[in-house]
């Protein structure tokens, strides 16, 4: 009779275990910012908190759970039980941790059980000796002593078998325990182990069947002794009896006549339990729950029998006590807004591990980068890193020289040297060649920079782009290493296609991305070059450059024709 019940059970378990395995969910449990979840009481803690004085958020308010339940009622008795037999229970819970909550719950049982084997030993127990009895001393004819049943006129004992029904009520305080919302690799799961034990009171009534249809006892001595130990037939062979009526009409021996507690005029008795339950989420408001209860009374006539058979047709009282089981498969709402899931279903490392991941809230302290030199550039990125105290560096650490001619600024007397000046000496003062203007650009008339520097290769780009290229890239460090060998001469930088606003801007973008270039990234002086854009004749996706005579003095840069148009490069 067990083996059946654990075994529907095990199947119930395994179908809704499939079931929430496929709810198990991700993601954060709640946002820990939302003041709308915090009661009013805690919000200080809030506060402190969002305002990075206080480590820890305050707990959330969180929503109650409202659970109806039904299942198999089993009785643990003297009279084995009849399964199944059904129960109910209705309960509402309320975290007070994570880890732990409580919860109130009533339940209804109606259990039933009947013995496979006939017994003689009530002859104490006032609800079966009122119809039965074991045969008395008679004075039979003769003189013959004989013994003889003063109820039934039977000569042997009447046997009978032991049968009752019960129906038990409870209500109970209980705290329930979870053990498997703390997990370290997912933020939360679709299902809920706990387990749980509470105390409380029940009350319960009694009756058995001793009276057939008919009003009479039952004659169990007409049930052959050969089939008493199979339980099944036994059964089968009790309900085929003439007058078997199933209605459990007289009261079973009680309380009732000492001094217990009642409740109702039914016996009340203090319980404690102990259970274990697993719950699987089927959305943030529902989920169904599946938990087995065992309950301990202390009382031993909830079976309606506790006399033991001693001798014959003597009983002795028995010391072990009834119990009942409930098995159970139950239905769970949660209740309430601008609350969060019931705790138990939130994962408290969730916040910790969401912040370590992704931080919010952490306050990470202000990094220390290393710079030896000084020059507010850290030795990370740092390509000169001793840099004189006090001399001005670019981006990337390396000591400023306005005019390219080898001085940096923090030691040149002569900030900006026109290239026709240079060299210069050790304070970075050139020497120009012709004070007289009329001697003309470069110190000395006509100079050839077209033969000096040779033909310079042109810098083509591809499509709208106006990036340098890898093979542009070489091409310039050629001519910038021809400028460096020439330092007199300067460079006209052209481009073309002038056909609307978007070919202008485009034009004095590669222009301009050319000469940044030599500039940046070759060390050449912007005042060597020539800014010359949207002129006609060329390709429109070449930059021309050649050396500058005398003629070419226009500007080294030019304000964008259309600046809202400008590219990126």
């Amino acid at each position: 009779m067990a083996s059946k019940k654990y075994s529907f059970l095990a199947g119930v378990l395994s179908l809704l275990a499939l079931s929430g395995f496929s709810q198990v969910q991700t993601g954060t449990s709640y946002n820990v910012s939302d003041s709308s979840v915090i009661p009013s009481r805690r919000m200080p803690q809030h506060q402190e908190f969002l305002a990075g004085t206080y480590n820890f958020p305050a707990k959330p308010r969180n929503q109650w759970e409202v659970g109806v339940k039904a299942g198999a009622f089993t009785v643990s008795s003297d009279v084995p039980a009849i399964f199944p037999t059904p129960g109910f229970g209705v309960h509402v819970r309320k975290a007070l941790g994570y880890l732990f909550s409580l919860r109130l719950e009533y339940m209804y049982g109606i259990g039933k059980g009947m013995s496979f084997q006939y017994a003689e030993n009530y002859g104490k127990n006032p609800a079966w000796n009122k119809y039965y009895s074991a045969p008395v001393l008679q004075q039979g004819a003769g003189g013959v002593a004989t013994y003889t049943s003063t109820i039934t006129g039977r000569t042997t004992y009447d046997p009978v078998f032991y049968n009752y029904k019960t129906n038990v009520q409870d209500l109970s305080l209980e705290g329930v325990f979870t053990l498997n919302n703390i997990r370290f690799h997912r933020t939360k799961s679709g299902f809920n182990l706990y387990g749980f034990a509470g105390i409380g009171g029940m009350v319960y009534e009694t009756k058995i069947n001793a009276l057939g249809s008919d009003g009479r006892p039952y004659n169990f001595a007409s049930i052959p002794s050969g089939i008493y130990k199979n339980r099944k037939q036994t059964r089968n062979a009790i309900k085929a009896l003439p007058n078997w009526d199933d209605n459990y009409e007289t009261p079973a021996e009680s309380e009732a006549g000492n001094r217990r507690p009642k409740l109702g005029g039914k016996t009340f008795r203090p319980v404690g339990h102990v259970g274990a339950g697993v719950a699987f989420k089927l959305n943030n408001r529902l989920n169904i729950a599946l938990e087995d209860r065992f309950t301990i009374t202390k009382d031993d006539l909830i079976d309606g029998q506790r006399w033991q058979e001693n001798v014959r047709g003597a009983a002795v009282l028995t010391s072990d006590y009834d119990a009942y089981n409930f098995a159970s498969l139950g239905l769970n709402i949660n209740l309430g807004s601008k609350s969060t899931e019931p705790l138990w279903w939130l994962n408290p490392l969730d916040y910790a591990y969401s912040e370590i991941r992704n931080p919010r809230f952490m306050k990470l302290p202000k990094p220390v980068l290393p710079d030896s030199d000084g020059d507010g550039v850290t030795d990370q990125f740092d390509l000169e890193p001793n840099t004189p105290a006090g001399c001005p560096v670019d981006s990337h650490g390396v000591s400023r020289d306005t005019d390219g001619d080898g001085v940096p600024d923090c030691r040149d007397k002569e900030l900006i040297t026109p290239t026709y000046c240079q060299p210069v000496d050790a304070d970075g003062v050139g020497k120009c060649p012709c004070p007289d203007s009329n001697c003309g650009y470069g110190g000395t008339k006509n100079i050839d920079c077209a033969t000096k520097l040779g033909a310079l290769p042109s810098v083509t780009f591809s499509g709208n782009t106006i990036t340098i290229g890898n093979d542009a890239r070489t091409l310039l460090a050629s001519i910038a290493s021809r400028l460096k060998n020439n330092p007199e001469c300067r460079v006209v930088v052209t481009g073309y296609c002038a056909s609307n606003k978007q070919a202008q801007q485009r034009s004095w973008d590669r222009v301009n991305a050319v000469i940044n270039y030599l500039v940046e990234k070759n060390g050449i002086s912007a005042d060597r070059f020539v800014f010359n854009y949207g002129q006609e004749g060329g390709d429109c996706n070449t930059v021309d450059l050649r050396g500058a005579t005398d003629a070419d003095q226009g500007p080294n840069n030019v304000p964008a024709p259309h600046p809202n148009l400008r590219g990126k490069q």
